[in-house]
C-alpha cells in the first residue's frame, strides 16, 4: 500500500495547539461548567485550523482536557490502533495559575 504523499505537519499542528489553548486559557480561571464547554469549544477550534491546513486523505480527532491546578496529579493515557509509518499525533498541555489542560490530535491516514 502507498503511504501518505505528504507528511502529516506535526510542529505546525503542535504551534496551532500552542496558540489556540494560550489564547483561550491565558486568563481563565478555573469554573467546571465553563471549562467544560472551553474543551468542546477549543477542540472544535483546533480541529478546524488543522483542517484549514489542507492536508490529503488525514482523519482528524481532536481530544482536549481541562482541570483544576490543585496539587494533585492527573495521568491520561490513550491507546488506538494504527500504522505507525503513516498516522501520528500532535500533542500540548497548557497551565495557568488554577488550571491545566491538554489537547491532543490524532491524525489517521486514510487509504
Amino acid at each position: 500500500p502507498s503511504g501518505p504523499s505528504e507528511r502529516f505537519p506535526v510542529a505546525v499542528v503542535d504551534a496551532i495547539l500552542k496558540d489556540v489553548l494560550g489564547s483561550y486559557l491565558r486568563e481563565q480561571p478555573y469554573e467546571p461548567a465553563r471549562c467544560r464547554d472551553m474543551a468542546k469549544d477549543i477542540a472544535e477550534v483546533i480541529k478546524a485550523r488543522v483542517k484549514d491546513l489542507r492536508i490529503p486523505r488525514y482523519k482528524i480527532v481532536v481530544v482536549t482536557h481541562i482541570g483544576q491546578l490543585n496539587d494533585q496529579s492527573m495521568q491520561i493515557g490513550s491507546r488506538c490502533l494504527w500504522d505507525p509509518a503513516s498516522d501520528t499525533f500532535s500533542s500540548y498541555v497548557f497551565k495557568n495559575a488554577s488550571l491545566f489542560a491538554l489537547a491532543n490530535v490524532f491524525a489517521v491516514y486514510f487509504e
